[in-house]
C-alpha cells in the first residue's frame, strides 16, 4: 500500500509540474508580447511629434489699447488759476470803515476790504484740431485768469479761451505755441446704439491719462431728467467710470473715435451714471466758437415731448413726431399760431421723429427767418410759418 500511494504522489506531481508548465508558459509569453507592444506606444504617445504647428497664442493687444493709440495722445489736462474775492468781516458798522479820518484814528486801515485768494482747478479737454483747438466744458474754464495744458507727452504750454457756452456746458481753447498739434478723430453720435463700447479717458482726481470701460446705457437723456435747469442738452447715459476731475475729456467708441465730451457724474444715489455731450451737437457748438467766439441758439418757445403710444386708425401704434406741451405767451410759437396738443411732424420739409429733430432743425435754419411748420391737429394737417429768435431774446416774453 505505502508503495501505491508514494507512486501515486509522484504521478500527481509530475502532471502538476506539467501543467504549470502547460499554463504559466503561455501566460508568460502573452505577458512579454503585451510590454513588447506597450513600451513603443508609450514612448509614441510621450516623444513630441516632428510635424506639429507651432502654438498660436492670443491677441496680446485689446481694442480698447488700439483705440487709445488713435486718440490717447490728444487728450489733456486742463489746469485753471482764477482769483475769487471775498467781503470782509470785521464787524463794525460799515459807516464807520467808510470814513477814513475815522479809520486813521482807531488804527482800522484795511479792514472790511474785500480779500481775494487765488483758486487752482483741473479739468480734462481734447484737441480735435490740428490747429491746437482743445473741447472741454464751460465750467472747468469759467471765469479763468490763467491757464495752462499738459500735454501727454509731458509738455505743458499756455492757453487761451476762444469762447464758452454755458447753455450747452461746452468751451473752445486755442494752445499756444508751435505744433504740430496731435488730434482725436471726431465719430457720429448719431449712429451709437444702447450698448455699444464706451471708453472714458481723462484726468479724475488729478490722476493724468485715466482710462475706463463701459457700455452706452442709454442716448438722449434730457438734463431735465437730472434735476438741471438752464441748460439745453440731451446727454448720453454711460457707466464707464467717470469722476470729477473728467470732465471736458472724451468719450470714445470701439474704433477710437470722440463721440462724445464728459460732462456729468452722479453723485449719491444713483452713483455710478456717468453722462457726456454728444459730439455731433459739441462740434457744431465749436465751429460756431471758433468762427465768432459765441454759439447761436435760436428758439420758437415751446415745450415738447414725444408723442403718447395710442393707436391710430390702421390699429397701429403712432410713433413719430413731438407733441407741444407748452407755449410761451407772445413768443414766435404763440404768434405763429402753434397750439398746446399740437403734433409736429415736419419742419422745413423734414420729417419729425422726436422732440430732439425740431431742435436740430431749428438749429440748422438759424433765428431771424421763416421757417415751416407742418403739424396735426385734431385729425388735420396744419401748414404754419414761424420766425424763430434768439434765446436771449426771450427773455423779454
Amino acid at each position: 500500500m505505502p508503495n501505491a500511494q508514494n507512486k501515486k504522489l509522484k504521478t500527481s506531481a509530475k502532471v502538476l509540474k506539467k501543467s504549470n508548465f502547460v499554463f504559466i508558459g503561455p501566460i508568460l509569453l502573452l505577458l512579454g508580447t503585451v510590454g513588447l507592444c506597450c513600451i513603443p506606444l508609450t514612448q509614441t504617445l510621450i516623444a513630441k511629434p516632428t510635424n506639429a504647428e507651432p502654438f498660436k497664442s492670443y491677441k496680446k493687444q485689446s481694442f480698447i489699447a488700439e483705440a487709445l493709440i488713435r486718440s490717447g495722445s490728444a487728450v489733456v489736462t486742463l489746469e485753471t488759476q482764477r482769483r475769487v474775492f471775498s467781503p470782509g468781516n470785521s464787524g463794525l458798522p460799515p459807516g464807520l470803515l467808510m470814513d477814513p479820518y475815522l479809520q486813521r484814528f482807531f488804527g482800522l486801515q484795511g479792514m472790511g476790504q474785500p480779500r481775494s485768494r487765488i483758486e487752482r482747478g483741473q479739468g480734462s479737454g481734447v484737441i480735435f484740431s490740428t490747429d491746437g483747438f482743445v473741447l472741454t466744458n464751460a465750467h472747468v474754464v469759467e471765469k479763468t485768469d490763467r491757464l495752462m495744458i499738459g500735454m501727454s507727452d509731458g509738455r505743458r504750454v499756455p492757453g487761451r479761451v476762444v469762447g464758452q457756452d454755458s447753455l450747452t456746458d461746452l468751451a473752445v481753447i486755442q494752445l499756444e505755441g508751435s505744433g504740430p498739434w496731435p488730434s482725436a478723430p471726431l465719430g457720429d453720435s448719431d449712429k451709437l446704439q444702447v450698448g455699444d463700447w464706451a471708453i472714458a479717458v481723462g484726468n479724475p482726481f488729478g490722476l493724468e491719462n485715466t482710462v475706463t470701460l463701459g457700455i452706452i446705457s442709454n442716448l438722449n437723456r434730457n438734463v431735465a431728467q437730472l434735476g438741471i435747469s438752464g441748460k439745453r442738452l440731451d446727454l448720453i447715459q454711460t457707466d464707464a467710470a467717470i469722476n470729477p476731475g473728467n470732465s471736458g475729456g472724451p468719450l470714445l467708441n470701439a474704433e477710437g473715435e470722440v463721440v462724445g465730451i464728459n460732462t456729468l457724474v452722479r453723485s449719491g444715489p444713483g452713483a455710478g451714471l456717468g453722462f457726456a455731450i454728444p459730439i455731433n451737437r459739441a462740434r457744431d457748438i465749436a465751429k460756431q466758437l471758433v468762427e465768432r467766439g459765441r454759439a447761436s441758439h435760436p428758439m420758437i418757445g415751446v415745450s415738447l415731448s414725444s408723442i403718447p403710444r395710442t393707436r391710430n386708425s390702421s390699429n397701429q401704434f403712432a410713433k413719430s413726431g413731438a407733441m407741444i406741451r407748452y407755449v410761451i405767451p407772445g413768443a414766435p410759437a404763440d404768434t405763429g399760431g402753434l397750439k398746446v396738443g399740437d403734433v409736429i411732424f415736419s419742419v422745413g420739409g423734414k420729417a419729425i421723429a422726436e422732440p430732439k429733430d425740431v431742435i436740430s432743425a431749428i438749429n440748422f435754419h438759424g433765428a431771424g427767418s421763416p421757417l415751416l411748420f407742418n403739424v396735426k391737429r385734431n385729425l388735420q394737417e396744419i401748414e404754419l410759418s414761424i420766425t424763430p429768435l434768439e434765446m436771449d431774446s426771450l427773455d423779454n416774453f
